[in-house]
């Protein structure tokens, strides 16, 4: 075995194989892959996946990262075959929410550009599987260019190209026992089999992912979960079939339950039955398993229930023996998203973890990029290794979520559903008061946060809300509404607690941050600052304020969601010499925001100092004293309106709203939820990192050109994006729907003369304008104000507008 490499992979399943294919594209050498079974049936999941390969998805990653795995998979071969077989897949409808929800997809499919996706009557559905009881579905969704992976031909073919091209070793039954970590920096991984001395290591173990992440303390948040698989044996009606593959793979959701054929047998896999969670600790080692570590024993009595589907839906399956029967193991993280990225727990320790052979080839050059030049072809923070708080972290916590994530994988999710699991994790100082006040709590990176109050629904005898049904309905208050309207017309309370709150401080700090920020934040002590941080591309990967408390301190604040994603990235570019720290006190300080026309003349009833604009204007910062909690004060505005960021110690909170709320009330103050905080910012144009700006676009594309200053001197990404802005081919517009009644919530295709040009990256209604607002990037000759185009929301053109402005 080799004793030194520049990276060692861990897994030769079919991630790490894509993984060292890629980095063998872009002329990676000396990389060690060690591998605890055999080549190539390691016997983790990538050995018994059954490889349906279905691209669309809710979300456009991985829509992306499944449609070049087909790319890719089509492309590759042994000697056994090819790695692909291009037979479509169908999913069918039993229920009319899912006929519904199909048609929703058939929105992904336009949106993210899955070329031939389509709906089927009963008799086409019948008409491409013919095994299919067309009387039992109300219709389908087929896609042409789904298919079946042939998950270890394609592993083998790609480790069969970074060998020859000589990037690459590959070790069989090899097991990883530690990894070498000194002043945070990998150094070597111990194997069985001897020492590779290394900076960096790709781990790809799978089902044992966690197993490995202990031995750098980096928590993998994934537990294996079993999944039931058959296969039948050979039945009559596919006699004399001799392709492996010859009809579409069909989808059964509303049974949770998916088929494939197999020659002339068919194959069966179920959700149906309950998580079956496996602690990694607990899985066999290759030599000890019965049949291979990540296959348990079959348990006949979890399987009832799905046959008898199976036979509902395939009569021709009534008398079919079972020959193949197996509880596989899979991995489910507590989102049920993939894990990739660097961890900054250790430098040179990159995960690429719960990964399945759908996402396969995707993920594999995505990461290839991220370690070669850190910047990926795709915006991946759904994915990001670090998007999870550390109450999230918990082994009771990811075990829960994990069973959820596999108990809801068919299920059909609204955007608002919550979960039902480790709830109150994290709480504000103002919990009580939001109890009170009938807050109605959705759960966000393990905070509890108000999305209305229901002690706000006498509010609705002063504002008239349109009234909404179905689908839109669902999870949504027409108090939602009225907080909007309220905060427009007087003043409103809103919980930002959850906010991140980073103090960078040191003698390099403005240096640091300039070298990292689009915008000059070279600005006097008490100036606010709104900046993007951007990749080397030019792409935004950050999106926050920065206030200026010194000379040497900066308070850095951004979304609760985004908390360790930019922290990470804020944390990976500190100068080495020490010269600047970054210390989160996102706990240590709670935030209320207060907003609207009154809001300051009530901060002015609880203070001495002077704030009225003169003296506390727009985008600056002070120090306050409102009653006896001593605050940060930021005026700046989420919602368009007159307000503060007021930010107090944690255990001063509550003293800190009740004096609010105190001298709030001869002015009308009511606490308001995030539905209000969404809508109002979407009435100004306020954009939302993750959703209408992330590192796929650029400031100047999103209409953020003013926090751009590139005459301040070299930052992150600004050679790109001068690059970017003099091809610039696109721009983020406003559209509102024509029908003050109609409602689009995010991800609709936008179309003009039968062309799909964008997608909503953010919707909803603006209760001010009285009708619904959508952001979309349109091509530039799409972009004037008045151009006409339609949303479709579930099939359903919605003639809209393009606008200028909103409010």
């Amino acid at each position: 075995m080799q004793s030194t490499a520049t990276l060692v992979v861990i897994g030769a399943g079919i991630v790490g194989c894509s993984t060292t294919y890629h980095l063998a594209k872009l002329g990676w050498k000396n990389i060690v892959v060690v591998e605890q079974g055999p080549l190539f049936a390691t016997g983790g999941s990538t050995s018994h996946a059954p490889g349906l390969v279905f691209q669309t998805n809710s979300s456009k990653t991985m829509t992306k990262l499944a449609q070049y795995t087909v790319e890719l998979y089509s492309q590759l071969s042994t000697e056994e075959g090819p790695a692909f077989y291009p037979c479509g897949g169908v999913e069918v409808a039993y229920t009319e929410a899912r006929l519904a929800e199909l048609q929703r997809k058939l929105g992904w499919a336009k949106s993210w550009g899955v070329e031939g996706a389509c709906l089927l009557t009963p008799a086409e559905v019948k008409a491409k599987v013919p095994l299919v009881d067309e009387t039992k579905v109300l219709g389908g969704y087929f896609v042409p260019t789904d298919g079946i992976a042939k998950a270890l031909r394609a592993a083998e073919a790609m480790a069969n190209y970074a060998k020859a091209a000589g990037a690459a070793e590959f070790y069989s039954h090899t097991t990883v026992m530690d990894i070498e970590v000194v002043n945070g920096q990998v150094q070597a991984v111990v194997t069985d089999k001897g020492r590779i001395e290394t900076d960096k290591v790709l781990v790809c173990a799978g089902i044992w992912g966690p197993r490995i992440g202990r031995m750098v303390g980096e928590v993998i948040p994934l537990t294996p979960v079993q999944h039931q698989y058959v296969k039948t044996a050979p039945i009559p009606e596919l006699a004399g079939m001799t392709e492996e593959v010859t009809y579409p793979m069909v989808r059964h959701q509303d049974h949770a339950m998916y088929f494939r054929q197999h020659g002339d047998c068919w194959g069966i896999g179920t959700y149906q039955h309950e998580p079956l969670l496996v602690d990694p600790d607990n899985i066999l080692p290759f030599a000890e398993a019965p049949v291979m570590p990540s296959v348990r024993p079959f348990t006949e009595e979890h399987f009832g229930p799905a046959w008898e589907s199976a036979k509902e839906l395939f009569p021709a399956l009534g008398g079919a023996e079972l020959t193949y029967k197996i509880n596989g193991m899979f991995s489910f993280t507590p989102d049920s998203g993939s894990i990739v990225g660097e961890s900054i727990k250790a430098k040179g320790f990159w995960v690429a973890e719960a990964v399945w052979v759908t996402h396969g080839g995707g993920v594999g050059k995505i990461v290839s990029e991220l370690m070669t030049t850190g910047v990926p072809s795709l915006d991946i923070h759904e994915m990001d290794i670090n998007r999870f708080s550390a109450v999230c972290k918990s082994a009771a916590y990811i075990t829960r979520a994990g069973a959820q994530q596999y108990d809801e994988v068919y299920d059909i999710i609204h955007p608002l559903d919550q979960q039902t699991h480790s709830r109150e994790l994290r709480v504000s100082p103002f919990y009580p008061r939001l109890q009170e006040l009938g807050a109605q709590f959705i759960f966000s990176a393990g905070w509890e946060r108000p999305q209305w109050f229901e002690a706000n629904g006498d509010l609705l005898d002063q504002y008239a809300i349109p009234q909404r049904q179905g689908w839109e309905a669902k999870n949504w208050s027409p108090i939602q509404g009225a907080e909007h309207l309220a905060t427009r017309e007087k003043a409103a309370l809103y919980d930002l607690t959850p906010f991140a709150k980073f103090e960078v401080t040191g003698p390099g700090v403005v240096a640091y941050l300039q070298s990292l920020c689009a915008n000059d934040i070279d600005k006097p002590v008490g100036k606010v600052i709104y900046t993007a941080m951007l990749d080397a591309n030019g792409g935004i990967m950050c999106d926050l304020t920065v206030s200026r408390l010194g000379a040497e301190k900066y308070w850095v604040v951004t979304g609760g969601s985004v908390h360790g994603h930019d922290l990470a990235w804020m944390t990976t570019h500190l100068p080495e010499d020490g010269s600047v720290r970054i210390t989160d006190v996102s706990s240590s300080y709670c935030c209320v925001g207060l907003w609207g026309p009154k809001a300051p003349e009530i901060l002015q009833a609880v203070t001495q100092t002077d704030v009225s604009k003169p003296k506390f204007k727009f985008f600056t910062n002070q120090r306050l004293t409102i009653g006896n909690i001593p605050v940060l004060a930021v005026r700046v505005s989420y919602v368009g309106e007159e307000g503060w960021e007021i930010y107090a110690p944690t255990e001063c909170g509550l003293k800190l709203w009740d004096t609010l709320w105190t001298a709030g009330q001869e002015h009308g103050i009511i606490a308001a939820g995030l539905g209000a905080f969404e809508s109002l910012r979407l009435e100004k144009g306020f954009l939302f990192w993750g959703h209408d700006i992330h590192t796929e676009y650029d400031p100047y594309e999103a209409g953020l050109g003013f926090a751009v200053k590139p005459n301040k001197g070299d930052f992150i990404g600004k050679e790109a994006l001068l690059q970017r802005q003099e091809y610039a081919s696109r721009k983020l517009c406003f559209v509102t729907l024509d029908d003050p009644a109609a409602i689009a919530m995010g991800k609709e295709p936008v179309i003009a003369d039968g062309k799909v040009l964008g997608y909503a990256t953010s919707a909803g209604y603006g209760y001010s304008l009285g009708r619904c607002v959508v952001f979309v990037y349109l091509p530039l000759a799409h972009a004037q104000p008045g151009t006409q185009v339609a949303v479709e929301y579930f099939g359903q053109p919605l003639a809209a507008t393009v606008v200028e402005k909103l409010l």
